[in-house]
């Protein structure tokens, strides 16, 4: 599928020269960039960066330097009102692949998300990414709804035109294809396009993604109740341990192989009173009657106070050495302003106080339709070709993975017929994984390069490989398998090689 060219916004650019920007040479081909005249854009600034080394500080509240080697690229900077900034970076035309790749942000977003673009522009793609209109260290946005819909989802979609229009200026056609990839935030990014501009992307990758925005984090407010007793959390990190052990120990072995990695939480019924200390005392080796309360929660999910209907999904089993961030002694930092600075406009609201009624309701009422990335209607994206392979960590401690197993339902349900919308949409579920990266599993793994496949050449993705690497070596490998199904071991051969495995 070919992009559509943004021929207005390229003509207007170069309305005083003949010939486009990749004709001209050097610094000057870059530098004429500046000349483009683009929607809404405040200012553009493009300079030219010679091959060799390279480094950039991210800034935000914790800047650090992205450092590599670089081949020689034209980078440009701009703004689009109020205070939306973007940075595009393209390499030269002798170096470029042809397709253009954004890439989201996490968090609250805030900067320039450099060490995602490196690795790109490296590679020959057209790069971009957006602070979606604040700095990282400037929390005030959250009570500003017009930045609110700038970080919700209009930032990226002008990033998005604004690269298009660079790209086709720049080198005198448009990309051969366009993709987005994105992780935490980034994942609620790219499920924002398909569903809001469809046309704006080929291939989407979504990684953990935060679409339902909302829930997610009152149901981190939800654990950190259930976690805390006046203050300190009843769940510390021996405590984790000792339950993560219990849990491999009976749930491990059911795909196959025993190797600290649950394939599929849902089929492990792990129940945590069967660590709860007998009554006539206990040790390290038992939990206490409000611990096993408190797990039960964690792993059920906030419900609502009422009708006891459960409102989201909790945490998964084999999950636990991982839940510190959420369920340790100090609340995670985004709930806590989000709610106290968006939804409530009180600095100093107590996050204990949370009604899991009607504060839900305040805040899907205040901006549930800015934030939540969950219209499960994408035909539209569907209609026009593109493709989305959504993947999510088994043992994520900030991103529930059931929810987006819910979503990839909701999908089938609207789209297909309730059917598996198998033929855009392939969901990959990573046993152990955590947030992003990291933790028990095999967390490395290529969904661009398989993005690409299903875009360019017709071949939709049944498994992926993914890799474990430990100082520096690979130590395993697996197939991540299309959900529904999941890897088992064949029997044969090494397990730590995902040529052993099957997807069923």
């Amino acid at each position: 599928m070919k992009a559509i060219p943004v021929a207005v916004a390229v003509a207007a650019a170069f309305a005083a020269t003949a010939e486009p920007a990749h004709a001209q040479r050097g610094a000057d081909a870059c530098a004429a960039l500046e000349n483009l005249t683009l929607p809404d854009t405040i200012a553009l600034d493009a300079e030219r960066v010679p091959a060799g080394p390279f480094s950039v500080e991210t800034g935000g509240a914790g800047p650090q330097t992205v450092t590599g080697e670089v081949p020689s690229f034209c980078r440009v900077r701009g703004t689009v009102a109020p205070a939306i900034r973007f940075e595009v970076w393209l390499p030269d035309a002798a170096d470029w692949n042809g397709r253009f790749q954004a890439v989201g942000g996490g968090g609250f977003a805030g900067v320039i998300s450099y060490g995602a673009m490196l690795p790109n522009i490296q590679r020959g793609y057209v790069t971009a990414s957006t602070d979606t209109g604040h700095v990282a260290s400037d929390l005030e946005w959250l009570a500003d709804e017009g930045r609110m819909h700038d970080y919700g989802y209009r930032a990226i979609h002008e990033m998005t035109l604004k690269a298009k229009a660079l790209t086709e200026a720049y080198y005198g056609r448009p990309a051969d294809y366009s993709y987005f990839n994105g992780c935490s935030t980034g994942g609620r990014q790219g499920l924002m396009e398909a569903q809001r501009f469809p046309d704006d992307y080929d291939g989407i990758v979504s990684g953990a993604p935060v679409n339902r925005f909302i829930a997610t984090h009152y149901t981190q407010l939800w654990v950190a109740l259930a976690a805390k007793r006046h203050g300190e959390t009843v769940l510390d990190e021996d405590t984790l341990a000792l339950v993560n052990r219990s849990v491999l120990a009976q749930c491990d072995a059911a795909d196959g192989v025993t190797d600290g990695v649950l394939e599929d939480p849902r089929t492990c019924a792990f129940d945590p009173a069967s660590l709860q200390c007998p009554a006539s005392g206990g040790g390290d080796a038992c939990l206490r009657s409000d611990q096993v309360e408190a797990l039960r929660r964690i792993y059920a999910g906030p419900t609502h106070p009422k009708t006891g209907r459960q409102l989201h999904p909790g945490l998964m089993p084999g999950s636990e050495p991982y839940w510190v961030l959420v369920a340790g002694s100090d609340l995670a930092p985004i709930p806590q302003e989000y709610f106290s600075r968006s939804v409530f406009a009180d600095p100093n609201w107590d996050w204990r106080s949370f009604d899991f009624d009607q504060d839900i309701k305040a805040a899907v009422d205040k901006n549930g339709a800015i934030l939540d990335a969950t219209d499960p209607n994408l035909r539209e994206f569907r209609d026009r070709g593109g493709k989305l392979i959504v993947y999510h960590g088994w043992n994520d401690q900030v991103i529930f993975p059931e929810g987006t197993i819910e979503y990839y339902e909701a999908v089938g349900d609207a789209v297909t017929a309730s059917a598996p919308p198998s033929d855009f949409f392939r969901l990959f579920m990573v046993p152990g994984m955590a947030h992003c990266r990291g933790g028990s599993g095999t967390d490395q793994f290529d969904a661009q390069a398989a993005i690409e496949a299903w875009v360019e050449r017709g071949e939709a993705p049944s498994r992926i490989e993914a890799r474990r690497v430990e100082n520096g070596a690979v130590v395993r490998t697996r197939p991540l398998c299309a959900y529904p199904q999941t890897a088992r071991y064949d029997g044969s051969g090494d397990p730590n090689d995902a040529s052993n495995f099957v997807c069923e």
